[in-house]
């Protein structure tokens, strides 16, 4: 546990914060320029991939190319959005270990208040 608690600690929280804005603005713009180049594209035939493409008409090899570019197009729309997702997620976390830092410091803070305050009292009584 104090490993954690010390990595955690090592980990410049301000910076990583401040950067979370512009890391889900980098994944919505690269969202939206996918999916803008893909409503600019042509659509992709449905053809059948054969071994022997030099051999096809170049007809046919078009349509292929076609296909294919319409399948990255794809995956590079899946790609963006699985960025978005994972810098949202992201986001979530950094926040959620924000507040738990926070939350430790007050502990902390109430901790060494109330061992203060029993110290006290321990010192008072002996006097007593």
């Amino acid at each position: 546990m104090v490993g954690w608690v010390t990595a955690l600690k090592l980990v410049p929280w301000g910076d990583v914060i401040e950067a979370t804005p512009q890391i889900l603005n980098a994944a919505k713009k690269l969202l939206g320029t996918t999916r803008k180049s893909k409503a600019d594209a042509p659509g992709a035939a449905s053809i059948a991939a054969s071994g022997e493409e030099a051999a096809l008409p170049v007809e046919t090899q078009l349509l292929h190319l076609r296909e294919r570019v319409g399948q990255l197009e794809q995956e590079q729309i899946d790609g963006a959005a699985l960025i978005q997702s994972l810098a949202q997620q992201n986001a979530q976390v950094i926040r959620a270990v924000e507040d738990l830092r926070k939350r430790n410091r007050r502990l902390t803070l109430a901790i060494a208040v109330l061992g203060a305050t029993c110290l006290g009292l321990l010192i008072w009584a002996v006097m007593q």
